[in-house]
């Protein structure tokens, strides 16, 4: 049974500059097929009755017939009278497509040192099995180390303003759910991580938008929503920001501050990637270090270990003040029971040692920046390459709105790659692309290739020492 329906205008919006070369049918389809691949669509997601569809996007119904088919042959959609069209992921076929690169994810190798660590922990695991192993809060030792960071960089924290969890979207879902209403308003970046707009809009929120680049935000524009939206969260990444890579000055940071106090709004800073420094000139001061005894009930931090350190360890931790980390933790249960023990304590040991592993780390993104940035500069010279300093990836600008046509010709050849508009809710962004540097060097070289060779299959602008391809239709 479908669990939503969408309907014909909001499709329409979805689906962008969707036309190409292709038969209109089939292009259809292939645009749908990108929707549901990379999350814009979701599972069990009714579609349009054919006649609706066929209105709205002034083609003939007889097309829409034809891509619903063809949906339906690829294992897409499913189709029962009385019921409408239902999109689902089809299983794996033999002589399908074989995954040689996973550009759609910026999920780097565990760090070195980190399989030393999990065999010491497992040496003396048995410590802990004295205890029921249900732990809402958080292991003590783990919350030490984690105020103790925060102390370190001018925010002092005590263990009590510390909430583990099970990662930074689970952290980021949890105070969403305690701080929302429905109906409530939410400010968010544009472009912004795509799971968390998610879990903000699930929450309840509605979302306002406010704009960020590779050259950073327009501060002028965020005050400025804050003061007239009126949020009651604000959702950031200040730090390598994902996915333009772009960092906040300190003075913009306190501008932030400064209005959500005036206008009563919490502002909620995702630091998943701030430890993520390759470069950077200078660190602007973490935001919690700005915040006065007056402000600091203003701001929730969330963190985690699975960019810095592996995807695979699932801890992540909200800082707080007291009262909303009782808010929090009484709110939990409903979804979680708190964090794996076993795996806090590998995350205890971690930040034991975290600034060598960082140093690791840092070194292995230094050399996929490089070779990436190098890549893509020589073998597709007309995509602007921003200069970043850190983070997991580049938001890299196309010079045509080919992103999701784009997306969709890697698909075929081995790729999966994110398109631009999965970064946002309006629909926009197809001039944008996120490539991420976190794979191996055999990996980003064939990745890199099979990209000039989609390119070439969409671009109408040529590529040196290649030959003109076929104008698609825009």
């Amino acid at each position: 049974m479908a669990r939503s329906r969408i309907g014909a205008r909001q499709l329409a919006a979805l689906l962008g500059e969707w036309e190409s070369a292709e038969p209109v049918y089939a292009a259809l389809g292939a645009r749908i097929r990108l929707l549901l691949a990379d999350g814009r669509l979701a599972t069990h997601t009714r579609l349009p009755a054919e006649r609706e569809l066929a209105d709205e996007l002034g083609r003939s119904r007889t097309t829409i017939v034809a891509a619903y088919r063809a949906l339906r042959e690829s294992g897409h959609l499913i189709s029962m009278r009385g019921s409408g069209s239902v999109l689902v992921l089809p299983p794996w076929l033999p002589g399908r497509t074989v995954l040689e690169v996973d550009f759609a994810r910026s999920v780097p190798a565990p760090v070195a040192g980190l399989d030393e660590i999990v065999r010491a922990v497992a040496g003396r695991a048995s410590t802990v099995l004295e205890h029921s192993g249900f732990d809402l809060i958080g292991q003590q030792r783990l919350r030490e180390s984690i105020a103790a960071r925060y102390t370190e960089h001018g925010a002092p924290t005590t263990p009590d303003q510390i909430l583990i969890t099970l990662g930074a979207q689970n952290a980021i879902a949890l105070t969403a759910r305690t701080v929302l209403r429905h109906g409530d308003r939410v400010l968010i970046e544009s472009p912004t991580y795509p799971h968390a707009y998610e879990a903000l809009g699930n929450a309840g929120g509605r979302l306002v938008s406010t704009p960020v680049t590779t050259t950073g935000w327009d501060i002028d524009h965020l005050v400025s929503a804050i003061e007239r939206v009126r949020p009651e969260l604000v959702y950031l990444i200040p730090d390598f920001h994902n996915p333009t890579g772009s960092s906040m000055h300190a003075e913009q940071r306190e501008r932030v501050i400064a209005s959500a106090r005036r206008n009563g709004a919490l502002v909620l800073i995702d630091e998943t990637t701030a430890d993520l420094d390759i470069d950077r000139p200078d660190s602007p001061p973490a935001f919690p270090s700005l915040t006065t005894t007056r402000d600091a009930d203003t701001l929730v931090c969330v963190g985690s270990l699975s960019k810095t350190i592996w995807g695979g360890l699932r801890v992540g931790w909200i800082r707080a003040e007291p009262a909303m980390i009782s808010r929090l933790i009484t709110r939990r249960p409903a979804d979680d029971l708190g964090t794996p023990v076993i795996e806090q304590l590998i995350a205890t040991e971690v930040l034991e040692r975290y600034d060598l592993l960082l140093t690791r780390r840092a070194d292995q993104l230094r050399a996929g920046r490089d070779l990436l940035v190098s890549l893509l500069r020589t073998s597709l010279p007309d995509w602007r390459i921003p200069e970043v300093h850190g983070g997991l990836a580049l938001w890299v600008e196309l010079g045509a709105p080919l992103s999701s046509a784009l997306a969709s010709a890697c698909q075929p050849r081995g790729v999966r790659i994110t398109a631009g508009p999965r970064f946002g809710i309006d629909g926009a962004r197809e001039r944008f692309i996120r490539v991420p540097f976190t794979a191996g060097t055999d990996q980003l070289e064939r990745g890199v290739s099979i990209l000039r060779e989609a390119w070439q299959s969409l671009d109408p602008v040529p590529i040196p020492g290649t030959q003109t391809p076929r104008h698609p239709m825009l």
